[in-house]
């Protein structure tokens, strides 16, 4: 057996392969776009055989940057963005239609009708989630209406379903393996999390056929041999985890009352809950976390932000105010503030812990004196408004349930670099913010995962043992400083949320 760890890590922008050692240190990462294709307004699609070849090329383009083999590696672990719904025939694996991405909002009139059937505490109490496009489930139910014989063929099951992770296993497996873990299992509106299996009820009010769906596994598991001709070798699969779970993983949140937050296309903030779901009065969601055991299920409290790092990449490619997504940090510090300017980036609606996918951004305070500079600032500062406010909401659901007060906050993701954000991060908050050393902790966790699956490391606490702080950002506003910042913030959403 080798003693490397390759993760595969496909999100929403790229597709990107990792290579770590038995220390957890990163060897090679490789890279490639993924385009999204936006065919209506709502609408947002990607190819799937895009998604596959774009991975696929990465993990060859990674194990040559680290000079190894495929005998070199201990097992391959799988971590990807999640919700997003393929379907494909079982015979040919041939995709029946283009990937329907998380963001994608099309499905909210048939949310709507399934809300006004009275469907939501039903959802809520079996899934910890609610009734909302994010969710794969009424994204399934689109394909299986719209794509003609779709429904007929997956009631004879010809047809299989799955999230990103299912794909990539049944492509690596030459379509060996239909599976998926209970992270991305407790992602798609059908999955029971108590009872960890999917819903014979939810199934039939969503009008899906089970059919359809893969088995469901520990996030660390057997998924099966990636076959020998895509990287040389057989290659033991031992860890698929969805991309927020495996972060919280990789970040060693493995214990109840740690928290991280993944600022990437989206903002992704996790708090580890323990072996007991948390039902939250306060708009956010319980879910399955990473589960290295079948018989120990971890849960975890989670607020999303649908709109994060990509509210800089519209100042790049929409208003075309900075060329590339670095020039953000500069310019915005070259201002002492946002000279009283909110951005409110609800572009497709807001998630947590408001859920109005109606919503559109706005941009408020705007006088005469406002450039460029401030609002770049009020970019950066709504992704740690949000964060903030998602925060504030999971510490009122701890408190309910007499957990005690957050302490930290381990933040990774690709704007967690930024050193502004960060620190405007920790003023909110008024607690520290932890950059960790390897800031690669989705892909870590995948590799975490399947390293244990392997034998590579002892136990979680092996894990544990393994991460290390690079930097923390302490606080330097007051708490009346803070709130009345919040409070600006929540009149500008307010202004968004009135018809």
């Amino acid at each position: 057996m080798g003693r490397y760890l390759l993760a595969l890590d496909q999100g929403t922008s790229s597709s990107r392969s990792l290579v770590f050692d038995d220390d957890g240190r990163l060897l090679a990462l490789a890279q490639r776009e993924l385009r999204a294709h936006y065919p209506q307004p709502g609408w947002v699609e990607q190819d799937p055989l895009e998604i596959w070849q774009t991975q696929l090329d990465t993990a060859r383009a990674a194990l040559a940057q680290a000079g190894l083999r495929a005998h070199d590696l201990a097992a391959i672990g799988i971590t990807n963005q999640r919700e997003t719904t393929l379907v494909w025939d079982r015979r040919s694996g041939a995709p029946l239609c283009p990937a329907i991405v998380w963001q994608d909002r099309r499905t909210e009139p048939q949310c709507a009708r399934w809300r006004a059937q009275g469907l939501e505490p039903l959802v809520h109490e079996r899934t910890g989630l609610r009734i909302d496009p994010y969710f794969s489930a009424s994204k399934l139910h689109w394909i299986l209406t719209h794509v003609p014989q779709a429904r007929a063929r997956a009631v004879r099951g010809e047809l299989a379903f799955g999230t990103v992770d299912s794909w990539l296993l049944w492509q690596l497996t030459g379509g060996a393996v239909h599976a998926t873990d209970v992270s991305n299992a407790s992602r798609t509106l059908l999955f029971d999390i108590r009872r960890h299996c999917w819903d014979e009820a939810l199934l039939s009010a969503f009008e899906i056929p089970a059919a359809l769906l893969p088995a469901v596994r520990p996030s660390c598991a057997d998924f099966g041999l990636c076959r020998a001709e895509l990287l040389g070798a057989e290659v033991p699969i031992g860890g698929v985890a969805g991309d927020q779970q495996s972060a919280l993983f990789g970040q060693a949140c493995l214990a109840p009352g740690l928290a991280k937050n993944t600022y990437g296309t989206g903002c992704f903030l996790l708090l580890h809950t323990g072996n007991t779901p948390l039902s939250s009065s306060n708009g956010l969601l319980s879910t399955a976390a990473a589960q290295t055991e079948a018989a120990r299920p971890q849960y975890a409290l989670e607020g999303s932000v649908f709109v994060g790092g990509a509210v800089v990449q519209w100042l790049r490619d929409g208003l075309r105010v900075i060329g590339t997504s670095a020039e953000v940090q500069p310019l915005a510090a070259s201002v002492p503030d946002a000279g009283g300017v909110i951005f409110v980036p609800a572009f497709t609606g807001l998630g947590a812990p408001y859920w109005a996918p109606q919503a559109r951004g706005a941009i408020v305070g705007l006088t005469r004196g406002t450039t460029v500079a401030h609002i770049a600032r009020a970019a950066l500062e709504s992704i740690a408004f949000q964060s903030a406010v998602l925060l504030q909401a999971m510490q009122r659901d701890v408190q309910a349930h007499g957990g005690g007060p957050l302490t930290e906050l381990r933040v990774d993701g690709g704007a967690s670099v930024n050193d502004l954000l960060m620190q405007i991060q920790a003023d909110l908050l008024g607690i520290p913010v932890v950059r960790p050393a390897v800031t690669e902790t989705t892909a870590l966790g995948a590799a975490y995962l399947a390293g244990l699956q392997a034998g590579v490391f002892r136990g979680v606490d092996d894990v544990c043992a393994r991460w290390r702080a690079e930097r923390t950002f302490y606080p330097t506003l007051s708490p009346p400083e803070a709130q009345a910042r919040l409070a600006q913030w929540e009149h500008a959403v307010r202004q968004v949320l009135t018809p």
